[in-house]
């Protein structure tokens, strides 16, 4: 069972900053893509980021330009920077690992809080 924990979640306020990081419980697993969701109370999960081991980035056009994914693929760390942070980005963030020809994640972490306010 592959466990990727993530971190770096808390309350900032609007135009902030926060950094969140996820990574694997075990070091040594290798993994070819990683990325970031979020889910608001109340609304489905929605795609953030998404960046593969050659670099290749991807956003939602509702983050671009704010948020910045990055991955060290020596530890299989995953960074999502945020920047000009709103209310509308208030949400549960996860973090997933791994994506299949189909397009689905096969590991996904727990969750981390991220509330933007005043």
């Amino acid at each position: 069972q592959v466990q990727l924990v993530e971190s770096g979640g808390g309350l900032v306020q609007p135009g902030g900053s926060l950094t969140l990081s996820c990574a694997p419980s075990d070091s040594a697993l290798s993994f070819n893509a990683m990325g970031w969701y979020r889910q608001a109370p109340g609304k489905q999960r929605e795609y953030v980021a998404a960046v593969s081991q050659v670099a290749h980035s991807n956003y939602a056009d509702s983050v671009k330009g704010r948020f910045t994914i990055s991955l060290n693929s020596l530890k299989n760390t995953v960074t999502l920077q945020m920047t000009s942070l709103n209310s509308e980005d208030t949400a549960v963030y996860y973090c997933a690992a791994n994506l299949d020809l189909q397009g689905k994640w096969a590991h996904w972490g727990q969750g981390t809080q991220v509330t933007v306010s005043s």
